[in-house]
C-alpha cells in the first residue's frame, strides 16, 4: 500500500525529524525497455535474458522510486547520493522506506535532509541514499 505521508505534512508545512514514507513498485520488462528508449542506456543485460531467465532493470529506473516520492512533495533536490547494492530484475517488486533526518526553515524555502532505504520482494537491500534539498514554501 502507498503511503504518501511526505505529501500530507506538506500540504500542512508541518515536516519533522523522524517522519517516514514508504512507497513500492514492480519493474516491468515494458518500463526497462522504455527506459532504455529515453535515457540510452541499452546494456545488453537491460535488453536480453541472462542465463537465468531475468533482465537486470536499469539502476537510474530503481532510483526513480526515491524520486517519485520526493515529487509527490513537491521536492527539489540539490544533491542525491545513491548507492546501487544489489541488481533489481524485471519482476521484483521494490519497496522505498525514505526518512526525514534534517528540517531547517530558511527564508521561502525548507530545507530537507531525506535517507532512503530500498529493497526487493525477498527483504534484500537493493539501494541506499541520501538527498539534500528545498521545498519551495510557496509550493505548500
Amino acid at each position: 500500500m502507498m503511503l504518501y505521508r511526505f505529501l500530507m505534512v506538506a500540504r500542512r508545512m508541518d515536516f519533522k525529524v523522524g517522519q517516514k514514507s514508504t512507497y513500492s513498485r514492480t519493474f516491468t520488462e515494458e518500463d526497462v525497455k522504455l527506459f532504455g528508449e529515453l535515457s540510452g542506456d541499452k546494456g545488453i543485460h537491460h535488453m536480453k535474458p541472462d542465463r537465468l531467465g531475468r533482465i537486470m532493470v536499469q539502476g537510474l529506473l530503481t532510483a526513480t522510486i526515491p524520486t517519485k516520492m520526493g515529487g509527490d512533495m513537491n521536492y527539489i533536490a540539490r544533491d542525491m547520493l545513491v548507492h546501487f547494492v544489489k541488481p533489481v530484475y524485471v519482476g521484483d517488486k521494490v519497496k522505498c522506506d525514505a526518512e526525514l533526518v534534517k528540517v531547517e526553515e530558511d527564508t521561502g524555502f525548507l530545507r530537507l535532509k531525506i535517507t532512503m532505504n530500498c529493497f526487493n520482494d525477498t527483504g534484500v537491500e537493493v539501494l541506499t541514499g541520501e538527498t539534500n534539498g528545498v521545498i519551495k514554501k510557496a509550493m505548500i
